[in-house]
Parts: C-alpha cells; sequence; structure tokens
C-alpha cells in the first residue's frame, strides 16, 4: 500500500509536465486507488475468523401466523429458495413436505448442498412476514402473516459423532397425500435421540430405508445446530446481524405487496418489485451479498473493541 501511495505521489510530482502525463497519471490514480480498496477487503477477511461448518445445510420452513395466507406465503418461500438453489447451482433435495388444502404448505424440509451454501443461506433464517390483501379477503383489507426459516448446518461424521445406542428408531405406517402406499406400509420412520430427546422422521419416501437415511440427515442437523449454538454462545457475543442458525423469533424481513417493497429489518435496506425478488436470483443474491458485507463489518468491529479492552 506504501509502495502504491509514494508511486501516486511521485505521478502527481509530473502533473505538470504535459497533457499525455497528466492523463496517465490520473488513470494510474484510478487504478491504485482500486488496489488499495481490494486490499483492504482481503485484510479484513483475513482478519475475520473463517467457519468451520461445512457448506450443507438442512432448510426448514414452517407457517406462522396468519391461517391460509401463512401457509401460501410459505409455499412461495420455499420455492424461492428451491429456484436461489438452481440459480446458485446447488443440490435442492425435499426430505418432508406437508402441502394444506388449498396449495399452501404447512412445514416443509429440503437439503441443500454446493459451494458455500451454508455462508449465503445462513442469512435467511428468521422470521418472514407477509402484507397483502389475502385472496380470499372480500373487502380489500391487508392482512399481516409470517412464516418462519431455520437454516442448519449439515455436519460431517468428523464433525458429528453419535453412538446407535444412543437412538430409539420407529416405524409407522404414513399419513396424509402420497400415493397408493399411504396407510398401507410401515414406510414412515421416526428417530429419537435419547440423550437430548431430539427427534426426526421422515415419510416423503416409499422406501423405508431412504426414509431413515433422510431422518437421520435432518437429525443430524439438528443436533450439530445445538452444538454449534452452545460453542458460539461461549466464543462471540450477541450481533445486532441474525446469523446462522439463531433468531428463529425474530423479524428479519417484510413483504409488503401493496408497496411492492422488500424490507430487511437488520440492515434497514429497502428494494422494489417483490415479483423480481421472489424469483430467486439475482435480487435476492444481492440483498444476501449485503447482509454478508454487513456481518463482516461486525465481526471486524467486534475484533477491534475486543482488543480495546
Amino acid at each position: 500500500v506504501c509502495n502504491l501511495l509514494l508511486w501516486g505521489g511521485f505521478i502527481c510530482f509530473l502533473l505538470d509536465e504535459s497533457e499525455d502525463l497528466r492523463k496517465l497519471a490520473e488513470r494510474e490514480i484510478v487504478s491504485c486507488e482500486e488496489e488499495i480498496a481490494e486490499l483492504k477487503h482481503q485484510i479484513v477477511l483475513l482478519l475475520i475468523p473463517s467457519e468451520e461448518t461445512n457448506s450443507d445445510l438442512v432448510m426448514e420452513v414452517t407457517a406462522g401466523v396468519g391461517g391460509q395466507e401463512a401457509m401460501l406465503f410459505t409455499s412461495e418461500i420455499f420455492d424461492m429458495y428451491r429456484r436461489y438453489a438452481a440459480y446458485k447451482k446447488w443440490k435442492f433435495e425435499i426430505l418432508e413436505y406437508f402441502p394444506s388444502e388449498i396449495g399452501g404448505l404447512r412445514h416443509a424440509v429440503a437439503s441443500i448442498a454446493g459451494l458455500d451454501a451454508y455462508k449465503y443461506m445462513k442469512f435467511e433464517g428468521g422470521v418472514h412476514r407477509v402484507q397483502r390483501v389475502p385472496k380470499t379477503e372480500k373487502q380489500g383489507r391487508i392482512h399481516t402473516s409470517t412464516m418462519t426459516v431455520a437454516i442448519l448446518p449439515q455436519p460431517t461424521e468428523m464433525e458429528l459423532k453419535i453412538n446407535p445406542k444412543d437412538l430409539r428408531i420407529e416405524t409407522k405406517r404414513a399419513s396424509g397425500a402420497g400415493g397408493q402406499h399411504v396407510n398401507t406400509t410401515d414406510s414412515a420412520v421416526r428417530i429419537v435421540h435419547i440423550p437430548t430427546g431430539v427427534a426426526s422422521e421422515c415419510q416423503q419416501e416409499r422406501s423405508q430405508i431412504r426414509n431413515k437415511e433422510k431422518a437421520m440427515q435432518m437429525l443430524c442437523a439438528k443436533l450439530y445446530n445445538i452444538k454449534l449454538e452452545e460453542e458460539t454462545k461461549k466464543r462471540n457475543s450477541v450481533r445486532k446481524i441474525q446469523i446462522g442458525t439463531k433468531g428463529r423469533s425474530e423479524k428479519i424481513r417484510t413483504y409488503n405487496f401493496p408497496q411492492d417493497r422488500i424490507t430487511d429489518h437488520r440492515i434497514s435496506r429497502s428494494v422494489h418489485h417483490i415479483e423480481c425478488f421472489m424469483l430467486g436470483e439475482e435480487m435476492l443474491d444481492e440483498m444476501i451479498q449485503t447482509l454478508k458485507e454487513y456481518a463482516n463489518y461486525e465481526s471486524l468491529m467486534e475484533i477491534i473493541s475486543g482488543h480495546e479492552k
């Protein structure tokens, strides 16, 4: 950085020599400023502790307050993340899916795997609020509904070891929509981790073996999430921005349809064109990038304040 500044100063000394030198100096100064900015960015990234979590994750979405409208909104948000995974070239697999009667979604679980998937998706955990006139509303009143997103990092075998003796595995007949196999075979699987009481179940597949694999995948994510939260509380102070798997009860974003506006409350940033945003492509990616940058800034401030103490 010092060399770049000295070079810039030397160029400024020659500014009066000729118009060509002036133009050359201006180009060099711009180039040096860009390189300095990039070096500052690299320094910040080096100062911030790297995450130890794997890229893969398990995402849970659940309808909140608002009845059928909340379920319809949950379905739209789930589809938005499915499209976002495709946009980022990640693998998206549904582990559980419980639809409502009118095309909404009560609850669903999906695994997302791909480069830096968790680093991006972790900022989506929390309460999402929608404000709009429901299709069933005859008087045109605006309703407020909510849904929650939980992002659970998927551990590797090295990161989480579970004793098979600590597991209770139960089988039962599947219920709800699912085809002719429903209520005819014991394909649904429920796994309970006895020491913690944490449970997961899956009835998405016809195969009991496949349902057991998916239920185990969800259970591992839940147990690993508990482990990470305990470590985070010991190591870090509480940040303003919702990071990782925390903040299920915190309202993080509002989708206001009458005003065609999406507001992220953690960074007080609003954008318009909800339909484009919910395509799960550039606009959503830009919002998450902004959240990442703000989280990096907060991490740096924590490091600086820690050294001052």
